[in-house]
């Protein structure tokens, strides 16, 4: 145990294999719950929880791997870069898309926020859900937010975009493959995009798009919706 304590490499080497034992039943049980990223989380904190580590032990390795997700995230150009063409055939549809998304995001915490009477911090923490953590984190701190929050805000909105997001294009019939991956990409950020890249190249180009596009017009409105509450 004390070795743990005092080792920077404990949070790397078990978000790693906490994910690869996700990624294992995502292919075997081929089940969309089974989601590798949902499947880490619960692993790493029952981790911390039964062998009693404290999340400050875990955080210092974990800064290794947040090192690299803003260059992980730019690397998503490059489905987008392939996909061009398409995109610029698709630029009105690519903008409404996002700016309805981002719209009804940032109303939907508003509505949210007034029913159950939340605090201004809350709410401003939650303004940023929908985009990628690595904006997110900054607009968060910046509005006067809880950045921590954000994040976990952020990771879950990912995860249910990826779960269930197949299952809602179904019911509401959406099948071309730009509207999936605005739809996926607006809603629930790179994880959200992951699951437009399993449908597809469009898609994975789309949602990619949808991220930067996105980002923005949620660094716009949220500025606007932080005076409104």
């Amino acid at each position: 145990m004390e070795l743990i304590q005092n080792s920077i490499y404990f949070g790397v080497v078990i978000s790693l294999v906490s994910y690869g034992l996700g990624v294992w039943l995502r292919k075997k049980l081929k089940v969309a719950i089974f989601n590798p990223l949902l499947i880490s989380v619960v692993i790493t904190i029952g981790v911390l929880l039964v062998l009693k580590i404290d999340y400050g032990v875990y955080e210092k390795g974990m800064k290794v791997i947040s090192f690299f997700l803003t260059p992980a995230t730019v690397c998503l150009a490059v489905p987008l870069y392939e996909q061009w063409e398409v995109l610029k055939a698709n630029k009105g549809a690519v903008l409404l898309g996002c700016l309805s998304g981002v719209i009804t995001s940032v109303v939907v915490i508003l509505v949210f926020a007034m029913i159950f009477k939340i605090g201004h911090a809350q709410y401003i923490t939650l303004l940023p859900k929908s985009i990628t953590t690595a904006i997110g984190m900054d607009l968060s701190a910046e509005l006067g937010g809880i950045p921590s929050l954000t994040v976990a805000a952020i990771v879950i909105t990912g995860i249910l975009g990826n779960v269930i997001g197949g299952f809602v294009l179904k019911i509401f019939r959406i099948m071309e493959p730009v509207a999936e991956g605005i739809a996926l990409g607006s809603a629930s950020h790179v994880i959200g995009t992951a699951k437009a890249m399993e449908l597809g190249e469009v898609q994975g180009a789309m949602g990619s798009l949808s991220i930067v596009v996105s980002g923005i017009l949620t660094v716009i409105f949220a500025n606007i919706f932080a005076y409104i509450y």
